[in-house]
């Protein structure tokens, strides 16, 4: 008997889904971990949600790293939403994990920048942990060999970038070394986007100062290489989601490679983030495509940007709401040593998109 074409389509249809599992983000299911479970006992990393069996491997042999990559989970979290706040696609879905929606399962722009976000979080999480003292395998990263400068003398304890570096990818990069796992053009293009993420972090690394000095004169300054904070390294992340290029697995020479599929005559650039499948325009909830829509999303009226009424509504219009808002205000001081404060009242105008 033969079947029917519906059942046909839908089976390939799965099957396009299956390999695009995106099992490399599956650990940012680890910002849910219960702060009950201590993580100090390596059957706890069977409990963890969303690992690879490498993964699991990894947590038993540094169970001393769980505790920040966890948080490095979290921070992932909270730096996605905040650096799409204010566009139509608004990083929401990255909070279903480890089941996402097409948004991140598919090889899209938005999947390359959680990639990227991904692995630069994790990194950097683990070398300030370094610096912090709270990881017993590594201590503050190495003065470094150039002169710091007139007045200036290298001290303090700097970010350890190359450890986080180093543990971050074992971490972040196993899933995407699973042989049986997807295909192999969304592994190269997860792999190329997580370095990416990396190379955005190292780029963040800058030199900070503290002065010392008779009376503040700040004769010297004591100064260390340390890390910009991780909303930083997204902003710069987000520039690039913004100019992504999309790109094509094709035969170059003897292996497949992947290339810009409007400009093939040159290669991926290392600083781009790259995607092999073009995004909805999210502005309908459609979850067959990964797309939430924005009914009901707040948007700045006065705005000519990504948050205008205009383009977070999609031309669908707004709804004008009125809050009533009471904050601390009149605040005074009193010698010595408390503040008084009054409760004001105030209207606040909102738009939500229709």
């Amino acid at each position: 008997m033969r079947a029917r074409p519906q059942v046909c389509q839908a089976l390939l249809f799965a099957l396009a889904l299956q390999t695009g599992v995106c099992y490399g983000i599956k650990w940012l299911a680890l910002s849910k971990t219960p702060a009950a479970l201590a993580l100090n006992q390596t059957q706890h990393c069977k409990q963890l949600e969303g690992l690879v069996s490498a993964q699991v491997q990894l947590c038993r042999s540094n169970l001393e790293l769980m505790h920040t990559i966890v948080h490095a989970a979290r921070e992932v979290m909270k730096a996605c939403r905040r650096a799409f706040a204010d566009m139509r696609w608004n990083c929401s879905s990255i909070e279903l994990a480890p089941n996402y929606l097409l948004d991140l399962e598919r090889g899209t722009r938005e999947s390359a920048f959680v990639y990227a976000l991904s692995a630069a979080a994790i990194s950097h999480a683990i070398a300030r942990a370094c610096t912090s003292g709270d990881l017993p395998g590594c201590s503050c990263g190495p003065v470094p060999g150039e002169p710091p400068g007139p007045g200036n003398r290298w001290g303090g304890c700097a970010d350890n970038l190359s450890y986080g570096l180093l543990m971050g990818a074992k971490f972040s990069d196993a899933p995407m070394k699973v042989k049986k796992t997807g295909s192999q053009a969304n592994k190269l293009m997860r792999l190329h986007n997580s370095e990416v993420g990396r190379q955005a972090l190292r780029a963040s690394l800058e030199m900070k100062c503290k002065c010392h000095g008779v009376s503040g004169s700040c004769s010297i300054r004591t100064c260390w290489k340390g890390l910009q904070e991780l909303r930083d390294v997204a902003a710069d992340l987000k520039t690039r989601y913004l100019s992504a290029t999309k790109v094509v697995h094709r035969p170059m020479g003897t292996r497949k490679h992947l290339v810009p599929k409007d400009l093939d005559i040159r290669p991926v650039k290392d600083s781009e983030l790259v995607y092999l499948q073009s995004s909805p325009d999210f502005c309908m909830k459609n979850e067959k495509v990964g797309s939430h829509g924005t009914q009901d999303r707040q948007c700045n009226k006065t705005s000519h940007g990504s948050d205008s009424c205009d383009l977070m509504c999609c031309g669908r219009g707004y709804n004008p709401y009125t809050d009533r808002v009471v904050e601390r205000c009149h605040c005074k001081y009193h010698w010595c040593c408390y503040v008084t404060c009054r409760r004001c009242e105030r209207t606040v105008e909102r738009y939500v998109c229709k």
